[in-house]
């Protein structure tokens, strides 16, 4: 009977805890513990005495760590990287949305230790995904679609991430996670703010600019395109369902008025948009920028961060949209 008993409390035991187990989503986090290993590596270091040391603008890595995490998404394996600071501590969290599709785009270590490492260095969790169907993720890309399911669903994976306050966390997207974020706004509430860089928010006119993303993007990554065409691109376009953005995120606009990949009337046209519905917003747009508003970095770099910190580490009331003043 002892002995039964013991069973019994084994049984039980185990049985709770590969519950336990079976209701994680993160299933893998493994630490970059090296970087001298990968491609980005000669371009943070310089030679001192025969000895390799960070350049003076790189010395911020010694106090994050890089992951590459899986976790479930839909019950499909998703990949993606993670970085923190290495100090114990309490964060905000930020989930930033990659551009691009397929490989074009996908996150590498370098992403890890210079996009999200210079955001994580500043007191943040940054957690990111490479979608479904790339960089060994399972299931197909949707570009906008269902894969818009593995950015909300990183708001829960954070709750496993034991120096993220999930009470706090931001998304940043560019160009095509730009249009993940604004998909992402209408989809959950978790989010307190909210920056896009180039962000699509016409997918039509896109097309209309560039072709080649109707042919060889939208036509071979989104679900029964040639058939609903029409419905998929506005699923897709902020610009025509401007008025379910939350009121109570506000955002920040930011783009290149030179940017040939995803023109600047994308923003300039979805902020009349916003301007109607009194969604709280600001916009900046950068004289000569690019697609990566490279011309202006540092200025970009200390906006994106200003922002964060405003609504995520001071709590800053949101902003008085209701027309006002003398």
């Amino acid at each position: 009977m002892k002995y039964l008993k013991l069973f019994l409390l084994l049984l039980i035991f185990t049985n709770c805890n590969a519950q336990n187990q079976a209701d994680n989503l993160l299933l893998e986090k493994e630490l970059v513990s090296d970087l001298s290993k990968y491609p980005i590596y000669p371009r943070l270091v310089q030679d001192n005495n025969g000895v390799k040391e960070w350049k003076k603008e790189y010395q911020y890595l010694d106090s994050i760590d890089i992951y590459r995490i899986t976790y479930l998404s839909d019950g499909l394996k998703i990949r993606g990287l993670m970085v923190q600071p290495k100090k114990e501590g309490k964060y905000p969290c930020i989930i930033y949305n990659r551009g691009g599709n397929r490989d074009f785009g996908s996150l590498k270590i370098f992403h890890g230790a210079m996009t999200l490492g210079q955001i994580a260095k500043e007191g943040y969790v940054v957690i990111a995904s490479q979608y479904r169907g790339n960089a060994g993720s399972e299931g197909k890309e949707e570009f906008g679609g269902k894969d818009v399911n593995d950015v909300t669903i990183l708001t829960e994976v954070l709750k496993e991430i034991e120096f993220a306050d999930t009470e706090k966390i931001g998304m940043y997207g560019w160009s095509r996670g730009g249009m993940m974020t604004y998909i992402a706004l209408t989809k959950t509430d978790k989010i307190k703010a909210a920056v896009v860089g180039g962000a699509i928010s016409d997918s039509e006119a896109g097309i209309k600019d560039r072709p080649e993303m109707g042919t060889g993007v939208y036509a071979e990554l989104v679900p029964a395109y040639e058939t609903n065409k029409e419905e998929e691109l506005e699923k897709r376009s902020a610009i025509k369902w401007a008025d379910k953005f939350p009121k109570n995120v506000p955002l920040l606009i930011l783009h290149g008025n030179a940017d040939w990949r995803v023109k600047p009337e994308h923003s300039l046209k979805l902020a009349l948009e916003l301007e109607k519905h009194r969604v709280p917003y600001r916009l900046i747009i950068f004289e000569g920028g690019d697609h990566g508003i490279r011309e202006h970095k540092e200025e970009v770099d200390q906006q994106v961060i200003s922002w964060f910190d405003k609504y995520l580490k001071q709590g800053a009331p949101l902003p008085n949209m209701e027309h006002h003043g003398r």
